[in-house]
């Protein structure tokens, strides 16, 4: 065979390989948007918000878990928590959409009931494959809240600031938490925790599907405003945040990474070793990547090494 006839072969080959992904991430965008119209309920959202949390808070019966997840004095002192996944597909053109549910903290220290959420948007560019991104924002100040409740919307990184939340424990996350930007977000893809920015992304109200579940139009603010019991749906979202917020963190390390304002002085990370013969290490604001660390601009983090605990 020819030069020329190998490059036509696999030209040829190139041409079926792309047009089968191009079937292939059109059929998950359409499978996504057919959920968004017709599958969406407050209790499918309460659970899968409820496993999200899981993933990114700290196991009661593994504290040390707790170096690898959002901090407990984070959590302890949030006034709201918006917890939501995105699933971005296309191939040029692209597309993302995304759900999940707010609650707010109430005046007794308990949590409202919730209020579903949406996102989404369709964008042009050299984008090729599909992905699934877990978000959590932790609502640092009661104005972060009323933002959302009043409106029934909230653009992040729009009127009010947000920056990539800590993770760890210790004294650099007390220091982290003093004077708080109005929102931390975190985010998980691909089992790793990963700086995906939301800036400028908009969460929306969802009153359809806040309708169908309480059986009559209710806005946010009387949901998150506590005007409405906590429903039994939304337990199991409940109980892991509480069960975190329960975490004794007394005989694990102090062990923070706390992302910098300044990008100029981003360490990157390449995730905490949580096996037994790791050694204990403080740090002040980061953990230094290793030799086998891949370059990246922003922090990543093992979000898998307290699942792997569990099983």
């Amino acid at each position: 065979m020819s030069f020329l006839d190998k490059f036509r072969d696999a030209a040829q080959k190139a041409g079926i390989q792309a047009n089968a992904f191009a079937q292939q991430t059109g059929r998950a965008i359409n499978e996504q948007a057919a959920t968004a119209r017709a599958g969406f309920s407050l209790p499918k959202e309460c659970d899968r918000s409820a496993k999200i949390l899981q993933a990114f808070l700290a196991d009661p019966n593994h504290p040390d878990s707790a170096l690898n997840s959002i901090p407990k004095a984070v959590l302890q002192q949030a006034k709201g928590l918006a917890v939501f996944s995105v699933i971005k597909a296309g191939f040029v053109w692209s597309g993302k959409i995304g759900s999940g549910v707010v609650i707010a903290r109430l005046p007794d220290g308990s949590w409202s009931a919730p209020s579903c959420i949406g996102t989404g948007a369709v964008g042009f560019g050299l984008q090729i494959g599909a992905d699934l991104t877990e978000f959590v924002i932790v609502m640092n100040s009661e104005e972060a809240v009323k933002a959302f409740a009043h409106a029934g919307n909230l653009t992040i990184g729009g009127s009010l600031s947000a920056a990539a939340g800590p993770i760890g424990t210790g004294g650099a996350i007390n220091a982290a938490i003093r004077d708080p930007a109005p929102l931390f977000t975190y985010s998980r893809s691909k089992g790793l925790f990963a700086g995906i920015s939301l800036e400028g992304t908009v969460l929306v109200e969802r009153k359809e599907t806040n309708k169908d579940f309480y059986g009559q139009p209710i806005p946010a603010v009387d949901l998150l405003t506590g005007k409405v019991p906590a429903p039994e749906a939304a337990s199991a979202m409940y109980e892991v945040v509480e069960a975190a917020e329960m975490v004794d963190e007394s005989g694990i390390p102090q062990q923070a990474y706390v992302p910098t304002a300044d990008p100029a002085h981003h360490v990157p990370v390449a995730g905490y070793d949580l096996s037994d013969n790791a050694s204990a290490t403080t740090a002040s604001t980061a953990v230094e990547p290793t030799a086998a660390a891949p370059a990246a601009n922003k922090p990543i983090f093992d979000a898998d090494a307290s699942e792997k605990r569990t099983n």
